[in-house]
């Protein structure tokens, strides 16, 4: 039985300005083996005020951050569409059930709440060393904040994750994108995850650049992470697998790691799976739990 009191808080955190303005939410942890996004808010709570708006902070799957697993029974980042949310058993469902069912309930209380435009800032972390990235939709305004990070952006990939959250809140007039700080234990993921939202404080409206100390440190904290990596980056592809495929993905490669045609990726019961073309290996899975053997992409010309 998991213990009830390690639980984080639904809620977070919570800072209302006196008047009305922005809203800025942001998710930790909604795979519990991803905790650096929750951890990325508290250098900021001793110093942060606002004078209009809304920050609001809120934990994800907080029975897996209990025991530091992506989940217990399903994805918590899967099955947000109006249709699977409105199958959600009330009563006696499963553990990702419960959580999800909280957290919607938290983000409707914070967008009847909120003063002024909304943006959702969704932070993740990754099984595979490597570089960080932003994951947006096709709505143009979403691209610009995106960018605003510094970061590789990510374009194709949300089409390609059924039932994400982001895109379902996108739906609802919020404008949501994810971000990947880098590797699950990696302490420089909760130090990015900082800056990450630095820059959406000042992005969204809440803070004028100069009030967290020197912005332009934390866009070149950021910068810095993308190295000569393009801009932007589509998703081409992804393979998918199943328990039942006993995949492994073969050693050595990182996040957003370039390959060539042929190249061994991995193996699973029906024998070696190979790169189909010269691209970007994405996401490639070193844990567990997931359904996401690896994506590929390749770079977008400017």
């Amino acid at each position: 039985m998991t213990d009830p009191d390690r639980y984080w808080p639904r809620v977070v955190f919570r800072l209302r300005g006196e008047a009305p303005g922005p809203m800025l939410i942001v998710l930790g942890g909604i795979h519990g083996n991803e905790p650096a996004g929750l951890h990325a808010v508290e250098p900021l709570l001793s110093r942060l005020s606002l004078d209009a708006g809304d920050f609001v902070v809120l934990s994800g799957n907080r029975a897996a951050l209990a025991e530091g697993v992506r989940y217990l029974e399903r994805d918590l980042n899967r099955g947000w569409s109006d249709e699977a949310i409105a199958a959600l058993p009330r009563t006696g469902g499963s553990p990702e059930d419960d959580e999800q069912l909280s957290l919607l309930g938290a983000i409707e209380d914070a967008l009847a709440d909120a003063r002024g435009p909304v943006t959702f800032l969704d932070l993740h972390t990754t099984s595979a060393a490597g570089h960080p990235f932003v994951v947006v939709g096709d709505d143009p305004a979403h691209r610009t904040l995106a960018h605003a990070f510094g970061l590789p952006v990510f374009l194709g990939l949300v089409g390609k994750l059924s039932g994400a959250l982001t895109p379902w809140l996108c739906t609802r007039g919020v404008t949501a994108i994810a971000i990947e700080g880098g590797q699950n234990d990696d302490e420089w993921s909760v130090v990015r995850h900082t800056a990450a939202i630095r820059i959406a404080l000042v992005e969204c409206g809440l803070l004028a650049p100069s009030s967290l100390g020197p912005l332009n440190l934390s866009r070149r904290l950021l910068e810095n992470a993308r190295e000569d990596l393009p801009h932007e980056i589509e998703i081409v592809s992804r393979y998918a697998i199943t328990p039942e495929d006993e995949f492994v993905m073969q050693p050595g490669f990182s996040n957003i790691h370039p390959v060539r045609a042929g190249t061994l990726l991995a193996r699973d019961r029906h024998g070696e799976i190979r790169a189909p073309e010269d691209g970007l290996v994405v996401m490639p899975l070193y844990q567990g739990q997931g359904d996401d053997g690896f994506f590929m992409g390749r770079a977008v010309a400017p």
